[in-house]
C-alpha cells in the first residue's frame, strides 16, 4: 500500500471514529486538496486520538463517558445532536489535532515550519525580553481549522455550533501556553531572562475544556426561524444568537438525553454494568461520588465484586541497580452498578 494512501486511510479511520458520516469529506479533502497536506495527516489523525482519549478521561466517572458508538454523528438534520457533550466533543478534537500539529512543527518534523521567533529580540516585560523557541501555534491552528473544519458540511445552525465548538477548542490551547525562561547574568544572578512560550501539557488543556463544557451556554432561538432551514430568515435568527457568545465559550442547542438508561438507537450504553469508586487512595471528591452518581441516582443498586488481581510485591533493592519484585495475587473489593 502507498504510503499518501494509508494516510489518507488512517485519518478518515480515525476521524471517521469521532464524526462517522462525515468522515468521507476528510478522505475528499485530502485527494482533491495541495498534495502538501498529506504531510500532516498522520499529525492530525494522531492529534484526534489524543482528543478522543482525553474526552474519555474528563468523562471517566460520568454518565455519559465518552463511548465511541454516541461519537458518531449523523449529517442527517433530524439525527445530528447539538447536545452540549457534542459540545466537548467537537472542542476537545479541534484542540487535539491542533496541539499535535504544533507539538510536530516545533520538533522539526514537518520541512514547512519550524519554531515561532517572530518576536525573538523584543522586550517583554521587565527584565525579559523574547528569544528561544516558541511553539508555532500559528500553523498549528492554520492546518488544524483546514482539516478538522473541512468536515462539517452542513451551513444550518447545527453545523454553525459545531464549527464555533471546533473554535472553542483551538482557542482553549492558546489560553494554556505557558510562558518559559531561561536566565542569564553574572554567576546566575538572572538579571536577564530570555523567555518563550510553550505547550501546556494536553491534560491541562482538558482540564481546561471541562470547565467550559460545565459553563456551556444553550442557545435559545427561534424554532419557527429555525425551521427554515438555510434561509435568509434562519441565517439572520443564528446571527443574532451568535452576536451575543464569546469564541471561548461552548455552545450546545439540545438538552441532553437520560444517559442513565440504554437508548441503542442514539448509541447509549446506560449505567448499568457500569463500574464506580467507593474507596481507593488520592480520589476526589468527584470519584468518590461516582457510585451515587452512576448507580443510586439511576436507580440502580451497588454491588461489591471481589476480583482477583496480579500486583508487584515484595520489591527488593539488589546492588547494583536493580529492583527485582514477585507477582503477588490478591483479591481487591470493585463496586459496579
Amino acid at each position: 500500500m502507498k504510503r499518501s494512501t494509508f494516510l489518507i486511510l488512517s485519518i478518515a479511520g480515525v476521524y471517521g471514529t469521532i464524526l462517522h458520516a462525515a468522515a468521507w469529506s476528510v478522505n475528499n479533502f485530502l485527494m482533491t486538496g495541495p498534495k502538501a497536506y498529506l504531510t500532516y495527516s498522520s499529525s492530525v489523525a494522531a492529534g484526534a486520538h489524543s482528543g478522543m482519549e482525553e474526552c474519555k478521561f474528563q468523562f471517566g466517572w460520568e454518565r455519559w463517558n465518552c463511548p465511541e458508538s454516541a461519537l458518531q454523528l449523523s449529517t442527517h438534520n433530524r439525527l445530528r445532536s447539538a447536545t452540549r457533550e457534542t459540545s466537548f466533543v467537537h472542542a476537545i478534537s479541534s484542540a487535539g489535532v491542533m496541539y499535535t500539529l504544533t507539538r510536530n512543527c516545533s520538533m522539526g518534523d514537518f520541512e514547512s515550519c519550524g519554531c515561532d521567533d517572530s518576536r525573538n529580540g523584543r522586550v517583554g516585560g521587565r527584565g525579559w525580553v523574547w528569544g528561544g523557541c516558541s511553539d508555532n501555534v500559528e500553523f498549528g491552528e492554520r492546518i488544524s481549522k483546514l482539516f478538522v473544519d473541512a468536515l462539517e458540511t452542513g451551513h444550518d445552525t447545527r453545523a454553525l455550533i459545531n464549527l464555533h465548538n471546533n473554535e472553542a477548542g483551538r482557542l482553549a490551547v492558546k489560553a494554556t501556553m505557558k510562558r518559559a525562561c531561561k536566565c542569564h547574568g553574572v554567576s546566575g544572578s538572572c538579571s536577564i531572562q530570555t523567555c518563550w512560550l510553550q505547550l501546556a501539557e494536553f491534560r491541562e488543556i482538558g482540564n481546561y475544556l471541562k470547565i467550559k463544557y460545565d459553563q456551556a451556554h444553550k442557545l435559545e432561538m427561534d424554532k419557527r426561524r429555525m425551521r427554515a432551514g438555510n434561509s435568509a430568515d434562519s441565517r439572520g435568527a443564528t446571527a443574532e444568537t451568535f452576536h451575543h457568545v464569546h469564541t471561548t465559550e461552548l455552545i450546545f442547542l439540545e438538552d441532553s438525553p437520560d444517559y442513565c438508561t440504554r437508548n441503542a438507537s442514539l448509541g447509549h450504553h446506560g449505567t448499568e454494568g457500569r463500574e464506580c469508586l467507593q474507596t481507593g487512595k488520592n480520589l476526589s471528591q468527584w470519584e468518590k461520588r461516582s457510585c451515587r452518581r452512576l448507580c443510586t441516582e439511576c436507580g440502580l443498586r451497588v454491588e461489591e465484586r471481589r476480583t482477583e488481581v496480579v500486583a508487584s510485591c515484595n520489591c527488593k533493592f539488589h546492588w547494583c541497580c536493580t529492583v527485582r519484585c514477585e507477582q503477588c495475587r490478591q483479591l481487591v473489593a470493585k463496586h459496579f452498578c
